[in-house]
């Protein structure tokens, strides 16, 4: 299946008006996160918290609501929150831990599970994956750089960032920037070009802006664990739903996304496996599942 395993797909956004303001979407994560912590669901979750440095995530256990909230916001450049695990379990004693993924690291933590070696005691506290849809991911300096040359704008100015309808956007106190998203090719992390998931398919549950109206996401509801939060979360009035529209600019184009980074991953795979060069998948020629064996 192009999206993966799914349970239910559907539009939402959080009812809280704070969650709202700060979030970059519907804010599905930071209301979920917070009604998980608020409810004892979980007893922290790893995030990409702030930094030091504006735009530079760091991977941060939140123990709050204040703390998730902290975290709001979809950050381009890569966040080890996986990395955190073992100090959220180790050093903070959490025995029920919520964590937020991109594509790459939510296969880390099916693998961790599927063989703890390494781990003992770690994999099985992770009680809620929450993945996020990504095309790309872009190393720090590289961010820094394709902003001030596309934008032509001062990085340190940046209020905020996104992607959507075909381009990337800036935002600055006085000013909203776009250029197609197409120019941040090849400033990309070298790994994004043979990732074949765009929606977190491993997640419990994944979401994004893609096939959604503004301040809405697009959420996909895939395991038990997941149906069970996300529908108590609703149910207690802390996110809002609205069928998710299946044509040209809903359903039609996140799955039209997803197949298409597939393809593309696919296609360099194959390049380099001519090449000689090492791959995470086996090529599509041998006409097996590419993930099959993830």
């Amino acid at each position: 299946m192009v999206l993966g395993t799914y349970k239910q797909i559907t539009l939402g956004r959080s009812t809280d008006k704070e969650i709202q303001k700060i979030s970059q979407d519907g804010g599905i994560v930071t209301a979920l996160l917070t009604f998980a912590l608020d409810e004892k669901l979980i007893d922290g979750a790893v995030v990409a918290g702030p930094s030091d440095e504006m735009w530079k995530p760091e991977a941060t256990v939140a123990l709050s609501s204040d703390e998730v909230m902290a975290a709001a916001g979809t950050k381009y450049t890569i966040s080890p929150n996986n990395m955190v695990l073992k100090k959220a379990v180790r050093q903070y004693g959490l025995e029920k831990v919520g964590i937020v993924t991109i594509p790459c690291q939510t296969m880390g933590i099916r693998k961790m599970q599927s063989y703890p070696f390494g781990v003992r005691f770690l994999a099985d506290k992770i009680a809620l994956d929450i993945g996020i849809c990504c095309t790309e991911n872009f190393p720090f300096e590289s961010l820094k750089t394709f902003i001030s040359a596309k934008a032509g704008v001062d990085f340190d100015l940046v209020e905020k960032m996104d992607i959507g309808k075909g381009k990337f956007w800036v935002k600055t106190q006085d000013d909203l920037i776009s250029f197609p998203i197409k120019e941040t090719h090849g400033y990309e992390q070298n790994g994004c070009k043979v990732c074949l998931d765009l929606v977190s398919e491993m997640s419990d549950i994944s979401t994004g802006s893609i096939g959604a109206p503004d301040k809405w996401s697009a959420i996909q509801i895939r395991t038990d664990i997941g149906e069970t939060v996300f529908k108590q979360a609703v149910d207690a009035g802390a996110i809002e739903l609205k069928p998710i529209d299946e044509g040209k600019f809903g359903l039609e184009m996140l799955t039209k996304l997803a197949k298409s980074k597939k393809e593309k991953a696919m296609k360099e795979i194959d390049r380099r496996k001519a090449m000689g060069l090492p791959v995470p998948y086996k090529g599509s020629s041998e006409k097996e599942d590419p993930l099959a064996n993830v």
